[in-house]
Formats: structure tokens, sequence, C-alpha cells
């Protein structure tokens, strides 16, 4: 019997919370910023069918997600400079924090915002080990026609 995939892995590597082995995005390099396709979604996993929209407006949550991993990023890099180099307000250690940290989340943006989405249809798709065999749920509050409308 095949082992169950790691939660942690799978989202972090991009991949179908439901699977584990589809891919979510189009583009696999985040920062293939010229095809404008780093933050496009396959519609459906193409390994196992799952639809990666599951309402109208679904990905708004995932605000609160880039917002929270930006914070975390921010307050790793605060105290990696605390102990590495130590924070004064008598120098300028401060300003080159803020400013090393200002580029950094600019510069971790594409994954974060992948990350997040990742993160986000996590929450509300489970993985199923039995997903050959199971059928891949309609979602509920979608109406095909209107689709790409908003």
């Amino acid at each position: 019997m095949k082992s169950k995939p790691s939660y942690v892995l799978s989202v972090l590597r991009n991949k179908c919370p439901r699977c584990r082995e589809g891919d979510l995005f189009l583009e696999k390099n985040a920062y293939a910023l010229k095809k404008s396709r780093y933050i496009k979604m396959h519609s459906n996993c193409p390994t196992c069918g799952q639809p990666t929209e599951i309402e109208v407006g679904f990905y708004y949550g995932t605000s609160y997600v880039s917002y929270a991993l930006g914070v975390a990023v921010s307050v790793a890099v605060f105290v990696a400079w605390w102990v590495l180099l130590g924070i004064s307000i008598d120098d300028n250690s401060l300003i080159w924090y803020l400013v090393v940290n200002s580029c950094l989340l600019v510069g971790l943006q594409p994954p974060l915002m992948r990350l997040s989405r990742s993160i986000w249809l996590s929450w509300f798709v489970k993985y199923d080990p039995e997903w050959k065999t199971h059928k891949v749920d309609a979602p509920e509050r979608i109406v095909k026609e209107q689709m790409g409308n908003w």
C-alpha cells in the first residue's frame, strides 16, 4: 500500500490537496513573470479532476493567509537580524532592517501568493486516499454559465 503523501510537502510544492499529486498552477516557476502565468491555476487538477475554483471569489480569503505569511517572514527576518547583527536606535541598523525586509517581501511576493492559494485550498478540500475510485464533488455555488464574467 502506498503511503500517505505529506500535507506540508504537498502544500509547499503547490500540489492538489485532494490527490496531493497534480500541480495546481499552470507554470511551475513562480518567477516566470514575463509569461504572466505564474499565478494562473488549472481549472481542475490534471491528475484527479478536483475543481480549483470552489465558488465565485473563493480566493479573496487568501489575502489573510498572504498577510500572515508576510508577517511570519518579517518576524523571522527581524529575529535573525537581531541575533546576527543586532538592532539599535543609535545607528542605522533598524533602517537597514526595514530596507532589507521590504526588498525581501517584494522579492518573495510571487511564491507567497502561490503558497497562500495552496494553503487556502487545502483548508477546504481534504485529502482522499481513494481519489482514483471516488467521484469528485461538484462545486455547489458555481454557475458554469457565469464563470469568467466578473
